[in-house]
């Protein structure tokens, strides 16, 4: 819910111009209201709501305590509320709502910056204590809320979104190639960065206090506790998911889930329903005819819907479509990840905005508990590594070979690091750029927990998050994900190399789903949720020549400050229709949304 922007000292005249330009430029993110207020000589705030608990206006935003000396905004949802609320009113404290707006606010009112390790949930906030003349901006541990920001000297912008900064007007044109290696192997850029030189991210978990005068105080990051434990057995799983399902569907609108036919939202659903006897809309995109027996994911929702007696839809997405809603897409795109996901979830929460204001997604049970297929292969590499580096050089070169065994083989590098990357990579990292990761890839004698801990901390962020965010929020739907629960993550960052490894692929997750009737669901081989991009790629001419061209133009243009892969391909797209469609898509993205936004 909500979107926040801060204008912090700057001068007056522009700063009250540049606050509403921000707060208008992320309306989206809360349609439901809209406020911005002064709170001293260049320095303003403001909040857009989307409403989902407590309907009143008693919590639009900016929110003030009763004495006005505490000011909030934020963006989230606390799902620990109702505890934090008990304790509030324990010590005297009255509410004149039922929400976890007013919650928050008097909870950092209370208990300031040392209070923020009891929250749980997901949000970003701008908290401004008059009493102590400061500031506080924050993000969640997980980054399940995105936060940016602009500093020049002690002048500071903040927003939700990077649309939000740039919208300002306080804020140049500017590009940042710096960004196109982690781009072109990893689809986002590094975990700080943004395509613009002057904008970055708060990063996940980092706290910020600054004075009136923008100067900073206090800088911390907030840490996801773990301790050893001993393997729990299913039934604590099973209690610890019904308890993220039935925090995170509590609404007062109506919630709604997208459905991949695969074994995380199923469930969810399915927990869900067996809890509470409530069906759901839920919604599941579709493909073309031709290629519905290689994408299946609609059959299974569907059955699973109508077992739950749910008022499921399919979302039909033809290449046609996509040509015809991109350039919106590209207008409300906040900034680029070349995820093929990003547009299928805008495509879905378009559809399923009329219907719902909350909508549930699987995001965080792979990165949790070892879903992904290079998660197998890397434990394949852990165990046969000797024979693995062999088969690399006797192998080599592949091309006989199907183009998963040749990644894999060709992603073997240095180290488990090296190795590790490559396999999460859309191509084999080139070993001089691998420095570029090194600082966000934690290497400890544990090596999947350290691949765990990768996918978790910048692959879940930064991608499946971030297009996650934006695709709902840009059509004002609250995003939520219920394996990223606290105690859920709790749970998988407290479990040994060794507790990993004993498990099969989201073992916990499969055996509920056949405890529960849905073994057909459970036993399905892993595929990915995105577009038929490779297809379209080969039978479709206009999506093809419309790729070819941008990419060409884009490569003619800014082509020398591109990777060598990346300009490659750029230059021969055609090459890389079989293999390298992923990297197609990627690149094409990014041009799109440089253009479109004329950076």
């Amino acid at each position: 819910m909500c979107g926040v922007n801060l204008v912090l000292h700057y001068p007056e005249d522009q700063a009250g111009k540049a606050i509403s330009k921000m707060m208008e430029a992320t309306q989206h993110r809360g349609p439901d209201s809209s406020h911005f207020m002064r709170i001293g000589t260049g320095t303003y705030l403001s909040g857009n709501r989307l409403k989902i608990l407590d309907l009143s206006d008693r919590c639009n935003q900016p929110l003030l305590t009763a004495d006005e000396k505490g000011i909030l905004v934020w963006n989230g949802a606390l799902y620990n509320y109702q505890d934090l609320r008990n304790e509030l009113l324990s010590l005297g404290i009255s509410f004149a709502s039922q929400s976890d707006s007013e919650v928050l606010l008097y909870w950092l009112y209370t208990f300031g910056k040392k209070g923020m390790a009891r929250l749980s949930g997901m949000y970003s906030f701008i908290f401004i204590n008059r009493n102590s003349n400061s500031i506080l901006i924050a993000r969640d541990p997980l980054g399940q809320k995105p936060l940016y920001f602009h500093q020049d000297g002690n002048k500071w912008l903040f927003s939700s979104e990077f649309r939000g900064i740039f919208a300002s007007g306080l804020v140049g044109k500017s590009w940042n190639t710096s960004q196109y290696h982690p781009y072109f192997y990893f689809r986002h850029t590094a975990p700080r960065e943004t395509f613009h030189g002057g904008i970055q991210q708060v990063l996940p978990g980092e706290a910020l206090e600054l004075n009136f005068e923008g100067e900073m105080l206090e800088k911390q990051m907030l840490d996801v506790p773990s301790k050893p434990i001993s393997l729990p057995q299913i039934d604590r799983f099973e209690e610890l998911i019904v308890d993220a399902v039935l925090k995170h569907f509590h609404a007062d609108v109506p919630v709604g889930m997208i459905l991949s036919g695969g074994a995380d939202s199923a469930l969810l659903y399915q927990v869900w329903f067996r809890e509470t006897g409530i069906p759901l809309h839920s919604y599941t995109a579709v493909f073309e005819k031709k290629y519905q027996n290689k994408f299946q994911d609609f059959r299974y929702a569907k059955r699973l819907a109508k077992n739950c007696h749910g008022k499921h839809r399919e979302i039909l997405v033809k290449s046609e479509d996509f040509r015809r809603h991109w350039p919106a897409y590209l207008e409300t795109l906040d900034h680029p990840v070349g995820d093929t996901a990003g547009f299928l979830t805008w495509m879905i929460s378009r559809e399923a905005s009329p219907e719902v204001k909350v909508l549930i997604g699987g995001a965080g049970a792979d990165e949790l508990f070892g879903g992904y297929n290079r998660h197998k292969a890397f434990l394949l590499y852990l165990k046969y590594y000797k024979i693995a580096g062999y088969l690399k050089k006797t192998l080599s070169p592949l091309p006989v070979f199907p183009r998963m065994f040749q990644k894999l083989i060709k992603g073997i590098g240095a180290s488990n690091m090296e190795t590790y990357l490559n396999f999460a990579a859309l191509q084999s990292v080139p070993p001089g750029l691998f420095a570029d990761f090194n600082k966000w890839f934690v290497p400890e004698n544990n090596p999947y927990k350290a691949a765990l801990n990768w996918d978790r901390d910048v692959y879940l962020i930064h991608d499946i998050l971030k297009v996650f965010d934006n695709a709902t929020m840009a059509h004002g739907i609250e995003g939520r994900s219920p394996y990223l629960d606290m105690p859920l993550v709790n749970l998988s960052m407290s479990m040994t190399e060794q507790q990993h490894k004993s498990l099969g692929p989201k073992q916990w997750i499969k055996e509920l789903l056949v405890q529960y009737g849905s073994a057909e669901i459970a036993n399905r081989k892993k595929l990915g949720f995105g577009l038929p991009v490779g297809e379209w790629l080969r039978d479709d001419a206009r999506f093809r020549k419309e790729v070819f061209s941008m990419l060409r133009q884009f490569e003619s243009e800014f082509g020398g400050d591109f990777p060598v892969e990346m300009r490659k391909l750029a230059q021969k797209p055609e090459a890389g229709i079989r293999q390298s469609f992923l990297q197609l898509w990627n690149m094409y993205l990014l041009a799109s949304w440089k253009y479109t936004h004329n950076l």
